[in-house]
Parts: structure tokens; sequence; C-alpha cells
């Protein structure tokens, strides 16, 4: 077999292969047993009738195409695997010459993964944000679980931030009204600040049964940029009872007796949850900078993919009517073009930060055990609520396990060159990233690598 390459871009080639018949004998025998078991000839037994019998009958085309058919999958993946290209994604493959008993030429054009010079990693230097955890940070954390078992109690004060309230909101815009912001009953905080600008500055100081009106810009929607009057009735002003932070709440809210018990516990929570975010800081801005220093051309066949596909998954969940879409980004503000380009820029970074991940990949050579393989898809299986054996079926059916075992790799990858990475946090301190990313801390560190291989 002779195979020549030709360069179309940085990220296509153009593959032109010969295959000698002398290399078919196998490919042959398997076209006429299988055309000898798709037809019955007069005197012979299906599946025994001799070659010259089928090839005056049916002459020496069907033969070939079969022939043809069978040997493509294997010899464009003998030519990928010889000239060694990266390839990404599906072949276009054309045959143009097929001559009899002499040789089968194709062509094959396919996106490959450009040429990537991985950065010195021991170069990169970052900061990240430092782990401390104040008693400010503790006593809020308190406040909040305390707050999950607070009660709404009636008042009969002015409202102020923080506090609930059963409101009736009118807007108008040029006296006609506008639906999508009018409501009655609604349960408003006092302070959240999200449904209307002006609201709350509206809101402080009344009490119940009260009146107020406003104007205000009208943000999304058929009246977006106009300005509307808002008219507020109170119906009900409430405000949260807490209770009290002490032992008989550790008692109630938690497995402790105390709480101090309960605040030191916290205390550790808090810091665990600073170093994974500290981990995950420290990975994407080792990325980010390794990033701003390679530069190379994307494949637009994968990008225009993977905006097909998250464009066809978006419309999936409204029954694919593409004018709900652009009634729903009209309402959010925004615009079906810059939905468009958002959605090409994050496809664009997504197949942009994979592709360098598969190269630093090559130049690490991680291993990934059978183990770290199962984790992963024991994770992933759970993040889509899946149950993990069904999810295997599915993705062995869909050949998928090859990108799952990527996925693994370039954590890896990744991880390994981190480790070469100076960090400090932003107080001066250094950063010790082999806590994080070091091999023996890699099963605590999962949750870490699985956020990058989304990401990515």
């Amino acid at each position: 077999m002779k195979t020549t390459v030709d360069k179309l871009s940085d990220t296509r080639v153009k593959l032109t292969v010969n295959v000698p018949f002398a290399e078919l004998d196998k490919e042959i025998d398997q076209a006429y047993s299988a055309i000898a078991q798709q037809v019955q000839i007069p005197g012979f037994r299906k599946g025994k009738a001799p070659r010259q019998l089928i090839d005056a009958r049916f002459g020496r085309g069907a033969m070939l195409e079969q022939v043809v058919n069978d040997m493509l999958p294997s010899r464009y993946e003998q030519a990928v695997t010889e000239n060694d290209l990266k390839v990404i994604g599906q072949p276009n493959i054309d045959i143009p010459k097929v001559e009899d008993n002499d040789f089968v030429e194709f062509t094959a054009e396919v996106d490959v993964r450009p040429e990537i010079e991985v950065p010195d990693f021991s170069k990169i230097s970052v900061t990240v944000p430092a782990l401390a955890v104040t008693d400010e940070d503790v006593e809020k954390e308190l406040e909040e679980l305390a707050g999950r078992f607070g009660e709404l109690k009636d008042t009969k004060r002015k409202l102020k931030t923080g506090d609930y309230a059963i409101i009736n909101v009118e807007a108008e815009v040029d006296g006609e009204k506008v639906s999508e912001i009018s409501t009655e009953g609604l349960s408003y905080r006092v302070g959240d600040d999200d449904l209307i600008k002006g609201l709350d500055t509206a809101l402080r100081g009344m009490k119940s049964e009260e009146d107020n009106e406003f104007n205000a810009t009208i943000e999304s929607g058929e009246h977006k940029d106009k300005e509307a009057t808002i008219k507020v009735h109170v119906v009900q002003t409430k405000e949260r009872k807490l209770p009290e932070l002490d032992d008989d709440f550790a008692q109630m809210a938690s497995e402790f007796d105390t709480i101090e018990e309960l605040r030191e516990n916290t205390k550790s929570g808090l810091e665990e949850s600073k170093k994974n975010d500290q981990a995950v800081a420290v990975r994407d801005e080792v990325l980010k900078a390794a990033l701003a220093e390679v530069s190379f051309e994307l494949p637009k066949s994968v990008v225009d993919e993977q905006v097909h596909a998250q464009l066809h998954q978006i419309l999936g969940e409204m029954a694919h009517d593409d004018a709900a879409l652009n009634r729903l980004l009209e309402a959010q503000g925004t615009t079906r073009e810059e939905f468009d380009k958002e959605s090409r820029e994050s496809a664009e970074e997504s197949v942009r930060t994979q592709l360098f991940l598969d190269t630093l990949a090559d130049v690490e050579e991680p291993e990934v055990s059978q183990q770290e393989l199962s984790d992963h898809i024991l994770f992933t299986a759970q993040s889509y609520g899946m149950d993990p054996n069904q999810f295997i079926q599915q993705i062995s059916s869909n050949g998928q396990i090859g990108n799952l075992f990527s996925d693994v790799r370039r954590g890896k990858a990744l991880a390994a060159a981190i480790c070469r990475v100076e960090a400090k946090d932003d107080a001066g301190n250094v950063v010790d990233v082999e806590q994080y990313f070091g091999e023996e801390e890699a099963e605590d560190n999962s949750k870490a690598e699985e956020s990058s291989n989304d990401e990515a």
C-alpha cells in the first residue's frame, strides 16, 4: 500500500492511498462469499457457486464494490497510523480509481490537530486567592444555616432590608399595561433587587396596605428600553425570626451537641471549600497562562460541529421551535446574532483548550489505569443522573469510552504540568501545588480534574 499526504492547511490534509490487488485477497474472498450467500444459482447450493459463474452472471462490478467497502476502514486507519496523523472527526472519502486486478485508489480529506508547541510550565507563575477563613465567614455561614430554620411572622412596622412583603405590582408604558412585569400576591424579599430596578427603594419604609409609585426602564421584552410607571401595593409585611445560635440550635440543625462544636465543624468545612476553590483557581490560571503563550489555527469544521451540537441541544429542549428560542433571547435582553456570536466564541475556546490538552497529553504521556477510567465513568454517570450500568451500556454502544479515556488522560497531563508551576496566593504565600495535583493526591483531587475535563 502506498500513501501520499498533501497538506491543505494547518488543520486539514488529503490522503491519497493506492492499494494493490495483491493485498486484497482476504477482502476478495469475503466479497465472493457474501455475494454467493445472497443469490441462488440453479445447479449449486446456496453459497457454493464458483467465482467464474458469479462474474458471468452478475459481472465483476458487484464484487469490486463489496471489496472496496470492506477494505476502506482498515486501509484508512493504516494510512493514518503510518503517517502519524492526529485526525479529528470523520474523513470525506472519494474513490477516483478502481483498476480490476491491478489497484484501488481512494482519497480522504480530514481535519488534523495543528502543530502546537507546548510552553515550559516551569516558567509559568500564577497568583490565586488565599485560604484565609475569618470569624465573619464562619458566622455568616451559621446565619445562613439558621435562616433555613427561620419563621416568617407578620409585622406592622415599616419594611427594611431583609424583610419580606406580599406585594401587587402593576407596570404601564404610555398607559398600556406591561403584562410580563405586572403581578399579584408576589412574595418578595427587600434587598434582592432582581425584579425591577428601584423596587427596593420604593418598598423600604412602607407598611401593609400602603401604595407607592416610581419610574423604571424596562430591561427586556416587547417594551425594552422604554420608561414605565411602576405602581406597588403592599398587601402584608413580614420578618424572618431566626433561632438563637446556641446549643439547642446546634442539636436541632446538626449532629453536634454544642454551638462551639458546630462552629469548629463549619470552619473546617469552609477551609476545605477554600482549598477546593484554590485548586480550581490554580488550574484555571495555569491553563489560561499556557494558552496565552501558544497560537494555532482551529479546524473550522470541528468548531462548526460543536456550535451545531450546542444549538441542537438547546432547540431540543424547546421542541425545535426556532421562534421560541428567539422569543426567549428577546426576553433575556439579547438577540439571536449576539447569541450565535457567543456560541461560536464558546465553541472556539472549548476546541482550542481540548486541542492544547491533547498535545500536552502526548508530551506528558500519562498512564491511565482501569480504576481511574472506571472512577471517571462513574463520576460522569452521576453528573448525568444515570444508573452507572445503563451509562456504560450507552457509551459502549456509541463508541464513546475512548472519549472518556481521553478526558482522564488530559486531566492527568495537566496535573503533571501544573506541578512544575510556581504559584502564590494574593498574600504572597507560596502555594504547594503538589498537595492538589501530585500523584499521591490524584484521588483526593479528582473533583478539580473532573471540572477541568468538563470545561475542556
